[in-house]
């Protein structure tokens, strides 16, 4: 699904959902969908940090 069509992304996102979903369903669905898709363009942006990098930035241990 790209964003090129955000209509018909919507409608199937909306068809996909079981008949009993709550307003809150949705709004998670679309929520989850934004974010994959923010961090696929922060990918082909190189906007990302290696493992490593985010474990010391934070005083993680490996």
């Amino acid at each position: 699904m790209g964003s090129e069509n955000i209509k018909g992304d919507a409608r199937r996102l909306v068809e996909d959902l079981p008949d009993d979903a709550t307003w809150d369903d949705l709004m998670y669905e679309i929520y989850v969908r934004q974010a994959i898709e923010a961090g696929l363009e922060d990918s082909k942006a190189g906007r990302t940090m290696d493992v490593k990098e985010v474990r010391a930035k934070f005083g993680l241990s490996k």
